[in-house]
Parts: C-alpha cells; structure tokens; sequence
C-alpha cells in the first residue's frame, strides 16, 4: 500500500484501524531505542530515521539531495515492515539478528535483504527491534555506508 503523506503524523493518519496499534507501538521503540543522531522523516514515501545532511553532507548517492537513509517502517497490503539498511550491510549484526528471533518469537523469520516483513501484529518482537536499533550509531552507520558504496 502506498500513502501519499508529508508527514508522519500524516502516514499514521492514513494507516487502517486495525495496524495502528501496532505501528505506532514499533514507531515509539525505534523513538525510544535509537542512538542520537538519527532524523525521524518521511522518507521514500514511509516513516523513515535517516543521517542528516548536518552529520553526512554527502547524503545519499543515489541522490545527494536526499540525507542518508538508514531505517524505515511501512504498513504494506500483507505486512507490516521493518527495512533496516544496516542489518543487510553488516553481516555480523544480521547473524545476530537471524540468531536471536527464535527467543523473541514462535513464527518463522520472513526476510529480504533488508526488510524483516510481519504478516500479524501480534508477531512483531519489539524487545528485539529495540535492542537492533540500538546497535548502530549514525557514525557506525555512515563508516559502514562509505566502506559498501566506496568499492
């Protein structure tokens, strides 16, 4: 599903009864587990955490207008999801992850690259997402960033 929003309070205005809850539950335990540093935006059409200009100047390569993205969360047509950028360029910290979902659920892991996709709300591990959310600084996330696109 595609939301037209300018903001997030405008994407959450958006979002059908029955996923608010569980949105705005992951979106208060990214506010509350994120290092500083971090934008809370709208960011390719989604609530997004992103480096600002101020912290990357480069900004994002595929289009240095747009400050670094580095989290969004979505509520789509089957699922809600969570795209977490550093978890599919950090491999050690994807291990981490894949090890420690079975402790934080009885579903199966359904995952892409870097999208951790929950098809009921009542699924979602937000103790895990707060503690993968802690475990990368804006400063880690870009010395990650450059290592991958400076190849």
């Amino acid at each position: 599903m595609k939301y037209e929003a300018g903001s997030v309070e405008e994407y959450f205005g958006q979002l059908p009864a029955e996923r608010k809850p569980a949105m705005q539950k992951l979106l208060q335990t990214i506010r509350d587990n994120i290092p500083q540093g971090f934008d809370e935006v709208i960011g390719f059409g989604m609530p997004a955490f992103v480096v600002p200009h101020s912290l990357y100047p480069n900004g994002y390569h595929v289009n240095p207008e747009l400050p670094l993205p580095f989290l969004n969360i979505a509520s789509q047509k089957n699922f809600i999801v969570l795209y977490h950028m550093g978890i599919y360029a950090e491999p050690e910290l994807m291990k981490w992850f894949i090890r420690e979902y079975p402790n934080h659920c009885t579903t199966k892991l359904n995952m892409g690259k870097s999208c951790i996709r929950f098809k009921k709300p009542e699924d979602i591990p937000f103790e895990l997402i707060g503690e993968l959310v802690k475990k990368m600084s804006p400063g880690k996330w870009i010395a990650t960033y450059e290592k991958h696109i400076k190849r």
